[in-house]
């Protein structure tokens, strides 16, 4: 069933509310492109940086591995790895050139989406290239009619006559200000000289308008909105990225793939207090350079060695400024992150062995050295950071082992315990900002790296062709998790900052944090073209305070699924789906997390809580001809007004949609 076309928007875009896979947020994931790792200098896997760049009807196809993902992968696959395969140029198999391609576009109700999109692949027997295109544009987003009313915030600020002006929105359901556009543009050469190389290059590039965070925007004080404006700037993303790929028979390897990339990132924030003259900007760019070498060996028939290296170098340049707008006179200020570099050097090695037709082992293990050199020097006329300079050196050692048994070719039973890391950023060691409402954060340079350490059980059976289930348990331990505490500054538990007095925290290692559940699938298909689906997660996490008490982990979200049934008969196929999550009470909330009146509705005693919800959805796909499809759907068909846990901003409400596409 097409879902094509909607950017990983809005649902995920204000500070929160990111997607979670199997117990952790993806701020413990890591994100590949083409083999790529998008930059994590000062990015978190999940953040939106990570997220909105990508295009989803450029992917060939999406690999979501489960579990850690260290050996092969490196710092931040933690809680899993989501691999993007973009586009591959095909070559002709004939004389004459090859020419496919498909066109998109696409509405949709809630946010007035506009999308459009256009690829186009042209090969010849050694030659190809493929050219994709992808324009999206969207207003406002309209949360649904029926469900919290803390939700709901019918004021927005405008500027007018040289002051600021709270208005009262004609739609209290419109979430004002989270508009915006962006365009993704892809080019990608390949030449094939003969079966044993094949060269790739890619260009990727990608920009949106600027646009207002909606929970930024939300947050109140003395009685009325805090802030005039707090918006993002254009946030820009480029990629060069060149994949050599050889096949040979020879004693070093049997393939080999060499990567070299080169990314930029471009970002910047924006706000202004209400009734303030004064707007500060901070802006980020990120040089990232990276070179994979991985080869693949055979031994005999039943070994297979995988083996490389890499390297990554991260260049962060920041700074902030101050303007007055009602002079224009701009003046230097205070930057959200120090001027660093983050760099890493890794070695690895992992073995496939197949002892016999059913039973296989994997086993591996990984070097892995990092550092960061950051210079504060910039932000000691701003803060009383008692440093100039943090430098980290350090490394790790992950390994995993494993197995999959089968027992028949209805039965899979396949267990791993695997280690893995997260290093610390330029984000996490030297950030400045307002974390939440009445604190500041602060740059810690004593942050260790976090260490995972996981064993999860998994068994998938058939039951003969019309019934399917998988159940998975995973259990992990997070040491020296990286959480936001409060701190001191040069003996200070709090500073000035933004005009007021604000609590000094920062990002530090806690002791402990664990996380266990259960991940449960389910496949039946019935007679006359019908068939049944559902997934299901369930995931208690902890950490460990300062006081030695316990609280709930952020990165453990609330029970969720999804239950699906299916109708397909010649060219018509009807989805009708819903979408579910459980209740996280006010005490369930994790500690950091239950002042967060932007985020959570209020319970019957006033306080934090993240009510449960559900959607009802029905999606139907139809082939018109060989060449044109449509699709129809409406999501959130009750018009419930929610939203996922931890998300700055609301769901769409009930959101029509339309889709065509053409494909040639």
């Amino acid at each position: 069933m097409s879902v094509s076309g909607q950017v990983y928007v809005q649902k995920s875009q204000q500070g929160g509310g990111s997607p979670m896979i199997r117990g952790f947020a993806t701020n413990r994931l890591l994100y590949t492109v083409d083999g790529v790792r998008m930059n994590t200098a000062i990015f978190r896997g999940g953040n939106l940086q990570n997220v909105i760049n990508l295009d989803p009807f450029s992917m060939e196809n999406t690999e979501v591995l489960f579990g850690p993902g260290s050996v092969i992968y490196g710092s931040d696959a933690i809680g899993g790895v989501m691999s993007f395969k973009t586009l591959t140029p095909q070559l002709s198999l004939t004389d004459k050139p090859l020419v496919t391609g498909k066109a998109v576009t696409r509405y949709s109700s809630a946010n007035k989406e506009k999308t459009g999109h256009f690829d186009v692949n042209i090969g010849w027997k050694k030659w190809a290239s493929v050219t994709s295109f992808s324009s999206w544009d969207f207003s406002d987003l309209k949360q649904g009619s029926y469900g919290p009313d803390d939700y709901i915030k019918p004021i927005h600020v405008q500027r007018q006559d040289s002051a600021d002006v709270i208005i009262t929105q004609e739609d209290p359901l419109t979430q004002s200000p989270s508009a915006y556009s962006q365009i993704n543009m892809m080019q990608k050469i390949r030449f094939k000289p003969n079966e044993k190389w094949d060269f790739k290059y890619g260009f990727h590039y990608s920009e949106t308008s600027p646009y207002g965070r909606y929970d930024r925007n939300n947050r109140m004080k003395n009685g009325t909105l805090r802030y005039a404006e707090w918006n993002y700037g254009a946030q820009k993303w480029m990629m060069n990225n060149l994949t050599i790929n050889h096949k040979g028979n020879s004693f070093m390897y049997d393939e080999m793939t060499l990567r070299i990339a080169q990314q930029s990132f471009e970002e910047n924030r924006m706000d202004r207090s209400f009734n303030k003259d004064d707007r500060t900007v901070n802006q980020e760019n990120v040089e990232a350079y990276s070179g994979n070498l991985d080869f693949t060996k055979s031994i005999g028939k039943k070994n297979t060695l995988f083996y490389g290296t890499e390297f990554i170098y991260d260049d962060v340049k920041s700074n902030g400024t101050v303007t007055d707008i009602s002079t224009g006179i701009t003046s230097p200020g205070a930057s959200r992150y120090p001027i660093a570099t983050w760099s890493s050097m890794a070695a690895y090695i992992n073995d496939e062995y197949r002892f016999t037709d059913k039973f296989t082992a994997i086993g591996g293990v990984r070097y892995n050295q990092f550092s960061i050199d950051a210079n504060f020097t910039q932000n000691l006329p701003y803060y009383p950071l008692p440093f100039s300079s943090a430098k980290l050196d350090k490394k790790s050692i992950t390994g995993s082992i494993g197995g999959v048994y089968r027992p028949s070719d209805k039965w899979v039973i396949s267990t791993n315990f695997g280690t893995a890391f997260r290093s610390p950023n330029v984000d996490d060691v030297g950030k400045v900002f307002d974390s939440e409402l009445g604190g500041v954060t602060v740059p810690n340079p004593n942050l260790e790296a976090e260490y995972a350490y996981n064993f999860d059980l998994g068994i998938a059976k058939k039951f003969g062709e019309f019934l399917k289930i998988d159940l998975t348990g995973y259990y992990t331990i997070l040491e020296n998790a990286m959480v936001k505490r409060d701190f001191q500054l040069d003996g200070q538990d709090s500073i000035i900052y933004d005009g007021g007095m604000s609590k000094v925290q920062a990002i530090q290692n806690a002791a402990v944090s664990n996380v266990f559940g259960v991940q449960a699938g389910l496949e039946i298909k019935l007679p006359a073209g019908f068939s049944i689906s559902t997934n299901f997660n369930y995931q208690v996490g902890e950490e460990e305070l300062d006081d030695g008490t316990k609280s709930p982990s952020r990165h453990a979200a609330p029970a969720y699924g999804v239950a699906r049934l299916n109708y397909k008969v010649n060219k018509l196929h009807l989805q009708f789906y819903a979408n579910y999550m459980a209740e996280r009470k006010h005490d369930d909330l994790p500690f950091g997390e239950q002042k967060k009146v932007e985020l959570y509705a209020k319970d019957a005693n006033g306080k934090t809580y993240a009510p449960e919800w559900y959607t009802f959805n029905i999606k139907a796909m139809y082939n018109l001809t060989d060449i044109f499809t449509v699709n129809v759907g409406i999501e959130n068909l009750a018009d419930m007004r929610y939203r996922p846990y931890s998300s700055g901003i609301s769901a769409p409400g009930r959101n029509f949609i339309l889709s065509l596409r053409a494909n040639f």
